[in-house]
């Protein structure tokens, strides 16, 4: 159990200050029902409030990770660094708690690095376009389980949806419903037993690099759903280790001209280093 402190900034109920500091719906409840947060040495429940200036203590499991940081923010569009077990869009999401600003592109929840969201109807149509029409350069970091030789090879396969199972699957050939995808895959580390990558995202499909290396047959370290549960245990990791490191955008319009070769990077810790 670790005893958490924190400076309360503004007057809150508590609930809502334990879900904006990055606890889960279920971690909040179990904090909550054991009265797990203090002040002044009393014990708080769900209908107390938190004052700004006051000292709360919490009593948890773990310190939650940070929901977000913001790298650059003016009129237009705010670009963020987002953290792991958190949604872009929906109920309590970074776009809910940028309070307007619209995603128009996503990361997976476990998925953490750059984004950009547009604060304006102007600004989102102009980000989408550039999306659309490929002038946004992504570059993303994993650890992988096993050695790899990458050297900057660009990967080409088909994805299929699963809709149902909320998953993908990969296929060398194409097959009905399928879309092409495209990386390119750079070995930046290799220890012997796990392998850095640094991975040039040409195509934004749903789970695309994850499946695609799970389906070469290097599954990303933490990856619950593509990757190997015993493996995951193993290095103690219960999120996937993707990270988008780098945003750039290349080509975009009038509006948001100034933005043009303007890269926005976040580089995690385990990989700062190497990228």
């Amino acid at each position: 159990m670790q005893k958490i402190e924190v400076k309360i900034k503004k007057n809150q109920k508590i609930r809502e200050f334990l879900l904006n500091y990055g606890f889960s719906k279920p971690e909040t409840n179990k904090i909550l029902k054991n009265k797990d947060v203090k002040v002044d040495g009393k014990r708080l429940g769900e209908d107390d409030y938190l004052l700004s200036g006051q000292i709360a203590t919490i009593f948890a499991l773990e310190k939650p990770q940070p929901k977000f940081k913001i790298l650059f923010e003016d009129e237009n569009v705010v670009v963020i660094d987002k953290g792991q077990g958190i949604e872009s869009q929906g109920e309590d999401s970074v776009e809910q708690l940028l309070n307007g600003a619209r995603a128009v592109h996503r990361l997976d929840r476990n998925t953490s690095g750059v984004m950009i969201f547009a604060k304006n109807e102007t600004a989102e149509e102009e980000l989408k376009v550039a999306f659309k029409e490929k002038n946004v350069q992504k570059e993303y970091v994993c650890e992988v389980f096993g050695q790899t030789n990458f050297k900057g090879e660009i990967k080409e396969a088909f994805l299929v949806k699963d809709r149902v199972r909320s998953e993908v699957k990969i296929y060398d050939n194409f097959v009905q419903g399928a879309v092409k995808i495209s990386a390119g895959f750079t070995t930046v580390k290799n220890s012997g037993v796990t392998s850095i990558v640094k991975v040039d995202l040409f195509t934004g499909r749903t789970h695309q690099i994850r499946a695609h290396l799970a389906y070469m047959g290097y599954p990303i370290i933490g990856d619950g759903k593509y990757g190997k549960n015993e493996i995951n245990r193993k290095f103690k990791e219960k999120y996937q280790k993707l990270h988008c490191f780098c945003l750039k955008i290349k080509k975009i319009g009038e509006n948001l001209k100034y933005l043009e070769n303007k890269a926005f990077i976040s580089k995690p810790e385990w990989a700062e280093k190497y990228i």
